[in-house]
């Protein structure tokens, strides 16, 4: 073979790859090129496939490779593993497994779940606040036609001055796609109307 050592890769059932300099007797669990690592793996939920990416990058010698949320098909899923995978050097690893990430795989939103955020001027956007919400309750105040000073917002929710100019800037300008009129009343508060 000119030279050229094969490297053989086994992987157990944690998820610990193992770079080897031959290849052990019977082990079922063994592969040498992205071709078997695709027959080894054939049968896995793509869940185990995302956890074994997972549980190795960012680690050495995986340093540069990053955390992937899904994999788009199998297929690719076993190329960039078996990318990965070539290189652990048997010499440099021999007997030494890449052990999976300490703890629990991380948990991303699924679609839909992300909460009352709404971008502004989306369908819908009024409607976001609950009406037994402060949220609620601070919109229904500056619905008034002399509209909300900020001494009542502050003392219907119990939030600070800051609280309340971040609420109204944030939350229903940005969030909600709100208009909202901020002047001086006749007594020189400071006043926000919902238009």
């Amino acid at each position: 073979m000119n030279g050229v050592v094969m490297r053989t890769f086994t992987i157990d059932p944690d998820n610990n790859i193992t770079a080897l300099l031959e290849v052990p007797g019977g082990a079922d669990n063994a592969f040498i090129n992205q071709k078997e690592l695709a027959k080894l793996t054939a049968d896995w939920p793509m869940s185990r496939l995302l956890d074994l990416w997972n549980s190795f990058a960012g680690v050495t010698p995986f340093d540069d490779l990053k955390p992937v949320k899904k994999f788009t098909d199998r297929k690719g899923a076993v190329a960039r593993i078996w990318k990965a995978v070539q290189r652990l050097s048997p010499d440099l690893a021999q007997q030494e497994p890449v052990p999976p990430a300490k703890g629990k795989a991380k948990k991303f939103p699924i679609k839909g779940e992300r909460g009352d955020t709404v971008r502004a001027g989306a369908k819908g956007a009024a409607t976001v606040a609950r009406e037994s919400s402060k949220k609620g309750e601070v919109l229904d105040l500056m619905r008034r036609k002399s509209g909300a000073t900020l001494t009542e917002i502050m003392t219907l929710t119990g939030w600070q001055a800051h609280t309340v100019r971040g609420f109204v800037s944030g939350t229903l300008v940005k969030k909600l796609g709100q208009k909202v009129e901020s002047f001086r009343s006749e007594e020189k508060e400071r006043t926000y109307r919902v238009k």
